[in-house]
């Protein structure tokens, strides 16, 4: 009898190529809002929720109340690529070769609604994913574990049976925390120093590297 195996995958940075995109809207959210928030600040901060981001990146004295607002602009100006998101290469074909070797393979992202259902078409491999963890289904988006401790619920498998592929600090953080094995991709443009120092215990270019790779990566080690 083989033992059910999660592979957990964050979606913005990772499977779909859309950091930037959140960078130029947030920008122009707080833009409209009057903040001037540096870019390279912005880029650092994708991969939280987007309470999370804006208290990051405006502190704690700011007026709570603009929040929505801010939030709101964003996922207006965000929505107008929905349309147009593009998957990395090989996404789906890293997500489907993992299925095929028994993976339960899960998402673990801090987007919900349209823009969850937009980076799925963009994947374009439904009929492997079992399903995702969203920033409805959890009180604390990454760096807490939650969204990773939920998505392995869903693939009902222990810590110790799990993988999670993420772009982000934070994505590295939450596997760390919920004691998942934390693999990193630099295709969402965070430096390999920062991930490795936040816990990644391999870092590939981008999932098609992964792909190249899996008989020699962490994916291997658990099959």
């Amino acid at each position: 009898m083989t033992t059910k195996r999660a592979a957990i995958f964050d979606v913005d940075g990772t499977l779909v190529d859309t950091n930037h995109l959140h960078v130029v809207t947030w920008w122009e959210a707080f833009r409209q809002a009057g903040h001037r928030v540096p870019m390279r600040e912005i880029h650092r901060a994708v991969g939280l929720s987007g309470g999370d981001l804006i208290v990051h990146l405006l502190g704690e004295d700011r007026d709570p109340a603009d929040d929505e607002q801010l939030s709101a602009a964003h996922h207006a100006l965000y929505a107008t690529y929905f349309d147009r998101l593009p998957a990395l290469e090989s996404a789906a074909d890293l997500l489907r070769a993992l299925a095929a070797r028994g993976w339960e393979i899960v998402l673990a992202t801090s987007a919900s609604g349209a823009e969850l259902s937009a980076l799925r078409s963009a994947i374009d491999a439904d009929d492997v994913i079992l399903g995702s963890a969203s920033a409805d289904d959890v009180a604390d988006g990454k760096p807490a574990p939650d969204p990773v401790e939920q998505a392995r619920e869903l693939a009902d498998v222990p810590s110790e049976r799990a993988v999670f592929v993420g772009d982000t600090v934070w994505d590295m953080k939450a596997a760390v925390r919920d004691g998942v094995a934390p693999v990193a991709v630099l295709s969402g443009g965070i430096p390999r120093a920062d991930l490795q120092a936040a816990g990644a215990r391999a870092v590939y270019r981008d999932v098609a590297d992964l792909l190249a790779h899996l008989d020699t990566s962490v994916f291997a080690d658990r099959e």
